[in-house]
């Protein structure tokens, strides 16, 4: 990877006006998919309101006892948590006490289908977690690596207002890409990019049609 990150596709603002290609490679094993949720978006939000109906919003707690700005659910086989005891998957609800709800099979095909589309076929999550981006809200650089399964790729969808996602290398201080996501993006990495670093920056003010003042964003992940 160059030692300089690139800046192409860093406003989301200007980014809509642009002609896109379909399918980028953005690293050796990542793949920016433009709009390939688009279509399924109406029919994945309203697949999304059991879930949050079942396991409401919540802003969890890091180990060091902050709170996140991100609001956050889950559904799934597992769930992603995090309280003072650690990250981690459980398969129960900390909330509620009872498990996550399951995974609406649009949302498995859809994440199957990317995954596919990005070179890695057969992937069956087993988890997702859904984030919503209020404007300011971001979410530092980190790593998926929780799960037990490093070999399956990750693949976050993003829908509702435009946001700034870095891509960055193996290591913290790796220089991050800038890349402007836009609704029905979706970004696949795994392989050799399995463990890269990546965040988002904080969300701008605006409003969607469909999700209103805020960005969703579903993660899916093979945890077990």
């Amino acid at each position: 990877m160059s030692s300089r990150p690139r800046s192409r596709r860093q406003d989301p603002r200007t980014q809509s006006l642009l002609p896109r290609a379909a399918r980028e490679r953005i690293a050796e094993d990542a793949v920016l998919l433009a709009g390939a949720a688009s279509a399924d978006a109406p029919a994945l939000l309203a697949a999304l309101q059991p879930v949050i109906a079942q396991a409401p919003w919540r802003h969890m707690v890091t180990p060091g006892g902050l709170t996140m700005s991100v609001a956050m659910t889950n559904c799934g086989h597992v769930g992603w948590v995090s309280d003072r005891r650690g990250y981690r998957y459980d398969s129960v609800d900390p909330d509620s006490g009872r498990p996550w709800p399951g995974m609406p099979a649009l949302l498995q095909r859809l994440a199957a289908r990317a995954a596919a589309m990005a070179g890695f076929a057969g992937f069956k999550p087993d988890a997702c977690l859904v984030n919503r981006y209020a404007p300011g809200t971001r979410l530092s650089l980190h790593q998926d690596r929780n799960e037990l399964d490093l070999s399956a790729p990750v693949v976050s969808v993003s829908l509702g207002l435009p946001a700034v996602f870095l891509f960055g290398g193996l290591r913290r201080a790796d220089p991050a890409q800038r890349i402007a996501l836009l609704h029905g993006d979706v970004v696949v990495w795994g392989g050799r990019q399995r463990l890269a670093f990546h965040g988002v920056t904080a969300l701008a003010d605006g409003e969607h049609p469909l999700t209103g003042a805020c960005r969703i964003n579903l993660t899916f992940r093979k945890a077990l």
